[in-house]
């Protein structure tokens, strides 16, 4: 079972997650929890959450680049969810060995992730935080897929973004062990 754990914050006004979501949705073995449809009020139900990231083999989080990290609601649910004595620390080993997923949209295209960019600096410098959340837990990182530009790309490269996407869910969706896609 692979739980998504999707957070867009503005999913009506979302051109590529909406896609990417689409795409994969239907894929068998995956259970989608839409965080700002689930906990419009930010009051998480984290009993809930941890049983559907228990019964995961792999988790995925999907949602835009917001200044340079995660929406605010994911955050929050990172707060709550991922517990000291259950996601990590004594006796925390709920996720450990599952594998991680990060699949996110960027406005920027990919030179704007460059030193003399508008952000300065590349993607990489911006993905420590939400990998190092995932290790910490003890999950196994994934390869992130990652869309720039999702605004202003053409329907073409979004589609081949979503064909990629359900690809790499369909096989870490029959993948029963190891690293997966």
């Amino acid at each position: 079972m692979i739980t998504l754990i999707y957070a867009h914050p503005y999913p009506n006004r979302s051109r590529a997650n909406r896609v990417l979501l689409d795409a994969v949705r239907d894929v068998s073995g995956l259970a989608v929890r839409s965080l700002y449809d689930l906990y419009p009020g930010f009051e998480i139900d984290v009993e809930a959450e941890q049983a559907a990231l228990g019964s995961a083999h792999t988790l995925v989080w999907q949602h835009p680049m917001y200044w340079y990290s995660v929406p605010g609601l994911l955050k929050h649910w990172f707060d709550k969810v991922l517990a000291r004595g259950w996601a990590y620390g004594a006796g925390g080993t709920a996720l450990q060995g599952k594998r991680c997923l990060w699949v996110t949209t960027t406005g920027g295209d990919e030179q704007a992730f460059q030193a003399t960019g508008m952000h300065a600096h590349p993607l990489s410098a911006f993905v420590p935080p939400v990998e190092q959340t995932a290790r910490f837990c003890g999950m196994s990182w994934l390869e992130p897929l990652v869309v720039h530009a999702a605004h202003k790309i053409s329907r073409v490269e979004l589609s081949e973004h979503a064909r990629d996407y359900r690809q790499r869910i369909e096989q870490l969706s029959s993948a029963t062990g190891g690293e997966g896609g």
